[in-house]
């Protein structure tokens, strides 16, 4: 992608020209390219809300950013420093319940200003913004080393099927679930990606299919409902998905609609592949049961998109008054329907509990 599509920048304070998180409105896509400039801290939280930014590795960055944001007081004694540091960390915290990454990211930045001591107190500030980055950078890594690992399963296909938007919008760049695809065209082997539409906003067709179109990848938009019809024509050679949070049990939650795309693909016997990085991975949850999943706005079922496919302003009237409607952002699909998960360690075949532990006992100790 071009850097005006760039998902996410830092602008460090300058004189009078205060930090900044600078971030690509997805919201707008593919309508219009436009960038939003948040200098505070309520302007990003209501950024990553409102999904300005969004995809888990990419919230998880944002708010990582974001806390350098705190209006820290320089004057203020070390304890005050500290506190208005960790009220910035939870008041982030707060602004998206599932994805495991963004309490990761925060955790990462609790870590350094908990390590602080009254002495060190004045270089925080660039502590923070210099874990931050690396933060930053560590997902264009794992978002390549996820590519390449991905793209052994996907060797022999030619056409896939992908939901929602896992690609370089919602990462650092290259994406979780389109990096294989990404890897695989950048070698030669262009594979055809049907992409729902993901209803109600329509990541699918806005998003994905706008980058995999940057990227000269071919795409056909299809609605959520058609998945099926397109797997008994054996149209579709793999379904492969991300994830905003993943059980110790290798149980998967993902935007709404994945889980029976899960089911549809086990019955056509199509391999469902999900790709995330290990910190998508929530190893304190026994299983998808415990994972929180967000409830949002009424409105987005209940009025089309507005103009110029706007999710911020509300379009034609969609659900009567007088019905209730429900608006889960995802859903859990258990293990045993998932044929592998990529990390950027490798691959997960058939997850358990078990192969999920050694998955991440072999990170600790590597073999020499």
């Amino acid at each position: 992608m071009t850097a005006d599509a760039e998902t996410i920048r830092y602008r460090a304070a300058t004189g009078d020209t205060p930090a900044a998180v600078d971030l690509l409105d997805q919201t707008r896509i593919p309508a219009e390219l436009e960038r939003l400039v948040c200098e505070s801290l309520p302007e990003l939280h209501d950024a990553i809300v409102r999904l300005v930014v969004r995809g888990a590795p990419a919230i998880g960055i944002a708010a990582a950013y974001g806390v350098t944001l705190a209006p820290v007081d320089s004057s203020a004694s070390p304890e005050n420093v500290r506190r208005c540091y960790y009220d910035a960390i939870e008041y982030l915290a707060t602004s998206r319940p599932t994805a495991v990454n963004l309490f990761w990211a925060l955790d990462r930045m609790r870590g350094l200003v908990e390590a602080s001591t009254d002495e060190t107190i004045g270089d925080l500030p660039r502590r923070l913004i210099d874990e931050a980055t690396a933060i930053h950078n560590e997902d264009r890594s794992m978002c390549r080393a996820m590519g390449k690992h991905g793209a052994t399963l996907l060797g022999d296909c030619q056409t896939v099927l992908t939901h929602c938007n896992a690609g370089g919008l919602a990462t650092a760049e290259y994406g979780t679930a389109l990096s294989p695809i990404y890897y695989l065209h950048e070698k030669g082997h262009t594979l055809n990606v049907f992409a729902d539409e993901t209803r109600p906003l329509m990541q699918g067709s806005r998003l994905t299919a706008w980058e995999l179109s940057q990227a000269g990848v071919p795409v056909t938009v299809c609605t959520d409902s058609m998945a099926g019809s397109l797997m008994q024509r054996g149209l579709i050679d793999a379904v492969i998905v991300g994830s905003d949070r993943i059980a110790e049990n290798g149980d998967v939650a993902n935007k709404i609609g994945t889980y029976p795309l899960a089911v549809l693909a086990r019955y056509h016997d199509v391999p469902f592949y999900v790709v995330a990085p290990t910190n998508t991975f929530d190893l304190e949850l026994e299983s998808g049961d415990l994972i929180p999943i967000e409830q949002r706005s009424e409105d987005e079922m209940r009025y089309t998109l507005g103009a110029d496919s706007n999710v911020h302003t509300k379009g034609r009237m969609a659900v009567p008054r007088e019905a209730s409607v429900i608006n889960p952002a995802f859903d859990v699909t258990p293990a045993e329907l998932v044929t592998a998960i990529v990390t950027e360690q490798g691959v997960i075949k058939q997850p358990t509990r078990e192969k999920v532990q050694q998955h991440f006992a072999a990170i600790q100790t590597p073999a020499s």
